[in-house]
């Protein structure tokens, strides 16, 4: 006799999650959102979330598709504590569960950090280097419908600190405070789709137009255990809300991170000051400057801290005229001086033939993180962040079908990137074993 036991191999995946994972957690999670006494009894809610995690672990991108593979397949059977003649969930299972029991909640993110934590209890995350970068994900929307729309912009979360840099920076040189800013909402125009209004409409260079969702993750250094996932449209610059979710990581799971790992897209003044103020060794990869074809580069600017000036390559210095609201200085030169210049055309194209160059009141930390890049220390830093979150989005869209979001709507789209990379967590603990 044949039992379900022997037909799974002793060396599958499956086996190995079962032993290095315990899944009661599930139980506690959900036990506010289910009802003990009222109505039929509910699937149990660990079968429920272990047959998604199924899905997640082996690229089954539909719960139809989900459902008659768990109808076939023994080790998923067994993974579930089904026997072969026991009835699988039907497809509707999942659906109304997610409609009905689990909308609005916060479950997919209780699910996720409970397994992080399982993994931090293993010895396989060290919450010291922590590497961060985004991914877009295709909504399922067509480019093509879409409306044009006001929409009210979001006010950024350092906006208050920039006001007091900029305010510091203007009464040490002498100026009077700007006025406060308008009460009145900005609102700028975007596409927004008609299918899936929560997406965002991208243009990058080098990447397709349309409506996708970013995916911003965070993998620590040790085991390249995911340890953050927050999911926005894809008009969202991946710099807006990292420091946000850098400090939600300490927070939640304790780390004492000593450095990080971004790419160029993270090199902004805020984050660098963000980085500095925090006293973390940020790394950020380097970006070529874009600048108008035949014209001089910044860097041939010399930033003179002493006397507070920019000086040219042919010796002039530019002084401090004034600081903006976006927390950018202006050192301008002499135009008497400039008209005599024999490097002009390449210099500048001003009607005035005047050259102004803009320093932003939180350069400095910008300065201090691009030094890191050519550190050996920074070296070795950085190196890394291939391996482990470029990689860990390489595995998720390669072998757990994360190209595309499979439900309409953020909260949809929140779910399964959540539960996509506690899979993935999953997966690594079981081959850590």
């Amino acid at each position: 006799m044949v039992t379900l036991e022997e037909l799974v191999p002793c060396d599958h995946l499956l086996r190995r999650i079962d032993a290095v994972v315990d899944f009661a957690f599930i139980r506690d999670e959900v036990r506010h959102l289910y009802c003990d006494d009222n109505g039929r009894p509910a699937l149990d809610p660990v079968v429920l979330f272990k047959a998604l995690f199924i899905g997640y672990l082996f690229g089954i991108r539909s719960e139809r598709q989900l459902v008659r593979e768990l109808q076939v397949n023994v080790a998923y059977r067994w993974f579930l504590g089904l026997r072969l003649t026991d009835k699988v969930p039907d497809a509707s299972t999942f659906s109304q569960n997610r409609r009905r029991r689990f909308r609005d909640s916060d479950i997919a993110q209780r699910l996720f950090d409970r397994i992080v934590e399982q993994a931090m209890e293993r010895g396989l995350v060290g919450g010291r280097i922590l590497y961060t970068d985004s991914t877009h994900i295709k909504a399922n929307a067509n480019r093509h419908h879409y409306t044009v729309e006001d929409v009210e912009v979001t006010p950024q979360a350092y906006l208050a600190e920039l006001e007091e840099a900029i305010t510091a920076d203007r009464e040490a040189h002498g100026k009077k405070p700007l006025p406060p800013r308008k009460e009145a909402a900005e609102t700028a125009r975007k596409k927004i789709s008609k299918t899936d209004p929560d997406s965002g409409y991208m243009v990058r260079e080098g990447k397709p137009k349309g409506f996708f969702y970013l995916d911003h993750r965070t993998v620590d250094a040790k085991h390249t255990i995911i340890t953050d996932v927050h999911v926005t449209p894809a008009s969202v610059h991946d710099s807006v809300p990292y420091l946000e979710r850098l400090d939600r990581q300490s927070e939640r799971f304790g780390f004492e991170v000593e450095a990080v790992g971004l790419d160029a897209g993270y090199f902004t003044a805020a984050i660098c000051q963000g980085l500095d103020k925090r006293e973390l060794y940020g790394v950020i990869g380097y970006r070529r400057p874009n600048k108008p074809k035949g014209m001089m580069a910044k860097r041939l600017f010399v930033y003179d801290e002493t006397a507070d000036v920019y000086r040219c390559p042919e010796g002039q210095a530019l002084r401090y005229a004034t600081t903006n609201r976006q927390g950018y200085r202006h050192y301008q030169s002499d135009p008497a001086w400039c008209r005599r210049c024999p490097r002009l055309a390449e210099c500048t194209r001003n009607d005035k033939q005047q050259k102004t160059v803009t320093r932003h009141v939180w350069d400095a930390a910008k300065e201090r993180v691009n030094r890191h890049r050519l550190e050996p220390k920074g070296q070795q830093v950085y190196e890394r962040r291939k391996e482990t979150v470029e990689r860990s989005f390489a595995d998720a869209k390669q072998l757990h079908g994360y190209r595309y979001a499979r439900m309409r709507g953020l909260a949809g789209m929140r779910e399964q990137a959540l539960l996509s990379a506690a899979a993935q967590n999953l997966k690594k603990m079981a081959l850590a074993a």
